[in-house]
């Protein structure tokens, strides 16, 4: 190199590593962290399991009634579950349990719940109702009461709400679903013989009740429910087409009201066919484990409940018990 007057050529301490060499220019110093950021995020998506045609898994906080909406979202992260779906009387958090979690929620506990829901990696997605919402003589306080839980239900980021509104009131419900472009998922319970008025188990009336309506007025199907009122769970979600919101996804004993729970497949609910008629049907929301039995074993029920729902989905085995 005699006569030459360039400076050596520098070699790094392992002789090959880029990332060990000193910056030849200032503006260089974003290089080496955006690299480990993008083997960081390659990594991540390599380890995430992929959501299912579409179907969202997750857990209804009456699971977990017996504490907190806070502490139901902690359980649902710890479950494997990513969407959640509250019910509107549940206490809000163990720092704060003379709040209900409800439409009446101020805007900075909206705003902390929203923050928990964040950090835990949880998404809402609806929310339970009870109809007493309805309850009231003057029509402009009963409209001023249903608007609330709409306007909550925005506030909160919420794609539908759950409940059984009164039939009187559906005109009512289908205005704020166009204003507020919030889907109804109507619920339903269990056939019940002392209470023949009670037409909410049959699926025939229940669509006759969507007929002509906006379609984001649809179904929140509780599979479980169906099986105790003796129904084929399976033809009932056939029925309910494009109206299928959600699922309550349980599994039950018998065809009897008080049926108690079973893990999914042990029971008469027929969930690998539930499952394989969702994919076939191209459904696109949320299936929520709901466990009407709190046990000393539910955080084994749930997780085995997530995990039921993640491998036949991803497996496309739905069909096979």
């Amino acid at each position: 190199m005699s006569g030459n007057n360039k400076e050596p050529i520098r070699r790094t301490k392992g002789g090959s590593n880029p990332l060990d060499a000193p910056p030849r220019q200032a503006h260089d110093w974003w290089i080496k962290p955006v690299v480990y950021l993008l083997i960081f995020l390659a990594a991540t998506l390599a380890q995430a399991e992929p959501r299912s045609s579409g179907i969202e898994r997750g857990v209804a906080c009456y699971t977990f009634r017996h504490l907190t909406a806070f502490e139901a979202i902690d359980k649902t992260r710890e479950c494997g579950g990513e969407v959640i779906e509250f019910f509107l009387w549940q206490k809000l958090s163990p720092d704060r349990p003379d709040v209900v979690l409800d439409m009446n929620l101020p805007d900075n506990l909206i705003a902390k719940l929203k923050a928990k829901l964040t950090a835990s990696g949880v998404r809402p997605v609806n929310a339970y109702f009870h109809p007493r919402i309805f309850s009231g003589k003057d029509p402009a306080e009963v409209e001023a009461n249903v608007r609330r839980l709409f306007e909550f239900a925005r506030k909160l980021g919420l794609r539908g709400l759950t409940g059984e509104p009164p039939v009187e009131q559906l005109d009512l419900v289908e205005k704020l679903v166009r204003e507020y472009d919030i889907q109804l998922c109507f619920h339903n319970h269990p056939k019940n013989p002392a209470r023949p008025e009670y037409r909410n188990w049959d699926p025939a009336y229940l669509l006759s009740l969507m007929k002509g309506r906006d379609p984001r007025m649809g179904f929140c199907a509780d599979t479980g429910h169906f099986a105790r009122s003796g129904l084929d769970v399976v033809e009932v979600l056939k029925s309910y087409g494009n109206r299928l919101f959600s699922v309550h996804l349980k599994d039950v004993k018998e065809a009897k009201r008080e049926s108690k729970d079973l893990r999914y497949g042990a029971g008469i609910a027929n969930i690998p066919g539930i499952l394989a008629e969702l994919q076939q049907a191209g459904f696109q929301g949320h299936l929520a484990v709901e466990h009407e039995d709190t046990t000393e074993h539910l955080m084994d029920d749930v997780k085995f409940s997530l995990n039921y729902m993640r491998t036949r989905l991803a497996s496309g085995q739905g069909s096979g018990r």
